[in-house]
């Protein structure tokens, strides 16, 4: 089984023509809410694939009994949830523009419980968006762990960041994040690629760097017709942490992780069009060849 640790949170999703500058204002051109927080799309996409999935994360008063507690249960997805009956489940208002730039902002409800929770033991982990105190427990107290920083980066340290990379296998961030983490640490792009076993980078429509053992390949990105950017690197995560526990070797994990993403960026919403691990596998063929082919 994979656990997921971090967000599950409700999307709300704007398209608007520009981004305003300060003090002035803009119109939408369209809004829509759906299911999200980046743990829980991840967990969404493993449970869709067909891995076995845990989800540790926070929730509001909001959530039980609500569809968003019906549609995980549906998927199969093994809840492990802080319950917080003050405060609502964390709340994103992610606004993309014209040019298919986006800002988001969080309300971290619920998940502000995660600051003093007691992190769990885990035997095979991946530490999304959450508390960073929260996740270097978990780091400490796994026995494989993977992590990615995503929105909550700013909300780190260097120490943070050091604890973290001594306790995982697998490091996966965008571009600006691989970035940001090796500033706050005052070291190169490659240096951090570097502290870890596997490195993951991915790059917008570039594809992935893919870094292990000292050398770098790049993956490129499937080409499809895209609707809306959210959630496609939660997708390629859950591709390829599924691949990874079936014991495939990083580069077809990488592979396939793109693949998934590609079915992600197709219809507005992280967990509107996550694909079935046979859905995702002809797709690959037609892009990569079959999935037994490293």
């Amino acid at each position: 089984m994979i656990s997921i640790v971090g967000h599950t949170a409700v999307d709300h999703i704007c398209r608007v023509p520009f981004f305003p500058e300060r003090h002035t204002s803009v119109y939408t051109l369209d809004h829509r809410i759906f299911f999200g927080g980046g743990a829980a799309n991840i967990a969404a996409g493993i449970a869709t694939l067909g891995e076995c999935c845990e989800l540790v994360s926070a929730v509001g008063s909001d959530f039980p009994g609500g569809a968003y507690e019906r549609h995980m249960a549906d998927l199969g997805i093994v809840p492990r949830f802080f319950q917080v009956d003050d405060r609502p489940t964390a709340t994103a208002f992610m606004f993309n523009d014209a040019e298919g730039d986006q800002i988001t902002f969080f309300d971290w409800g619920a998940s502000a419980v995660f600051a003093d929770a007691e992190a769990p033991s885990l035997p095979f982990v991946h530490m999304a968006t959450a508390d960073p105190s929260f996740n270097v427990r978990v780091a400490e107290r796994s026995e494989f762990a993977s992590f990615d920083p995503g929105q909550d980066i700013l909300k780190y340290d260097r120490e943070q960041f050091e604890a973290i990379l001594e306790h995982i296998s697998i490091l996966f961030a965008n571009r600006h994040e691989a970035a940001r983490m090796a500033e706050v640490l005052g070291i190169s792009m490659d240096e951090l690629a570097d502290r870890v076993e596997i490195a993951v980078f991915t790059m917008d429509s570039a594809g992935c760097m893919l870094c292990t053992g000292g050398e770098r390949r790049t993956i490129p990105a499937v080409r499809v017709e895209a609707e809306d950017p959210t959630g496609a690197g939660d997708a390629f995560r859950a591709g390829f942490l599924t691949a990874y526990l079936r014991g495939l070797p990083p580069v077809r994990c990488c592979t396939i992780g793109t693949v998934t993403a590609s079915f992600a960026v197709e219809r507005m919403g992280c967990q509107t069009n996550l694909p079935t691990w046979e859905r995702m596998a002809e797709r690959h063929r037609q892009h990569f060849g079959p999935i037994t082919e490293a």
